[in-house]
């Protein structure tokens, strides 16, 4: 994908466009329009009914490694009901009972996390081995099944790259294994039994507080728009957004396997930007207003994660000690190939987040 230079001399370069807020939708239950207590009483009720759902079909699917279809998409929605449980919790805080709703977010953020391990390793997997394939040339490569996944045949592996591909497989699929036995360990531990109950008592009572009933919602909704474009507006554009940045490749395979300091503030904005759409969620519920920009957005934030955890990864399996030169070669070409991917996904979302504003009087 080809790069956008921004100009530091342009006072726009890097600076990002205000979301429009969508105009009031009239919601039969609230007087006047006004989304008010209630209206955050049934979101969280319904996602607390969804993830029991999702709970009961995931024990009813099996829990095997891999898993059916059923039994992933089932983890999939449990994960989905809990995160928008936790960021509706944290963004609509003041109109909740603080001792329970700080004590339940940080267990929920625990599930959603323990149970997204084993997803990530897996298609952390296919993507590095069909980068693999892509950069070994046009040439045929027999399909390769490997973690549940068959990557198509795409290119010729030389030895240093069917080398590396084969070190990627053994620590990723370790890694996914171990990740699997946590989530089971997970799902039967009481700690997750707490969890279940709360929320179990959240689909029927939601502990609002008394000046909740008649408080507007749409201040703290706001207040979640806001911390977005502060932290849109903060990202190192002119720095990240190069195309060939060196500080980033030169980092990766360095001796720190610490996370990649330029990577931080994009996952917080990716945090923010999935906060700022549950409130919208909550605030429309089944009328939310569609935003191309946001969907947009949120894809490209989404492969940005995707493409530095991987690259992260090819350059973890890079500091395995005694591996051939022509392997550790195969892995540093990936790390540049995902760190590229990583610039890509950047792009993509200012274009994505800039092509909206043009279109918002």
């Amino acid at each position: 994908m080809a790069q956008q230079h921004l100009d530091p001399t342009d006072p726009t370069a890097g600076s990002s466009p205000r979301l429009a807020v969508p105009p009031d939708r009239r919601d039969p239950r609230v007087p006047g329009g006004t989304p008010v207590g209630e209206v955050l009483a049934d979101y969280l009720r319904d996602q607390a009914t969804e993830f029991l759902r999702s709970l009961r079909q995931h024990r009813e699917t099996g829990a095997a490694a891999g898993g059916s279809v059923d039994s992933v998409d089932a983890a999939r929605a449990l994960r989905r009901s809990a995160r928008r449980i936790s960021g509706t919790l944290h963004t609509f805080r003041p109109l909740l009972d603080t001792d329970w709703s700080e004590g339940m977010r940080p267990e929920l953020a625990w599930l959603s996390g323990t149970l997204a391990r084993e997803h990530a390793y897996a298609a952390r997997l296919e993507r590095l081995l069909g980068a693999l394939n892509r950069l070994s040339g046009p040439t045929g490569f027999p399909t390769q099944t490997t973690g549940g996944a068959a990557v198509p045949p795409k290119g010729h592996l030389t030895i240093g790259a069917a080398k590396a591909g084969a070190l990627l497989d053994r620590q990723l699929t370790l890694a996914r294994t171990r990740a699997h036995s946590a989530a089971l360990q997970a799902l039967g531990s009481s700690r997750f039994h707490a969890v279940a109950d709360s929320v179990a008592v959240l689909a029927s009572e939601v502990p609002l507080t008394t000046a909740a009933t008649a408080a507007d919602l749409r201040p703290l909704a706001a207040a979640a728009h806001d911390r977005l474009i502060d932290a849109v507006a903060a990202l190192p554009l002119l720095t990240a957004g190069h195309p060939y940045n060196a500080e980033a490749l030169v980092h990766g395979l360095s001796a720190d396997a610490a996370p990649h300091p330029q990577d931080a503030p994009w996952h917080q904005v990716r945090l923010l930007l999935r906060l700022h759409r549950y409130a919208r969620e909550c605030l429309y519920q089944e009328g939310v207003p569609s935003d191309v920009r946001l969907l947009g957005a949120g894809q490209a934030l989404d492969r940005h994660r995707d493409a530095a955890e991987a690259a992260a990864a090819a350059a973890s399996a890079a500091r395995t000690p005694r591996i051939a030169p022509a392997t550790a070669y195969a892995l540093g070409v990936l790390h540049a190939d995902q760190r590229h991917e990583v610039e890509a996904a950047r792009f993509a979302f200012q274009q994505s987040w800039q092509k909206e504003a043009a279109r918002t009087p």
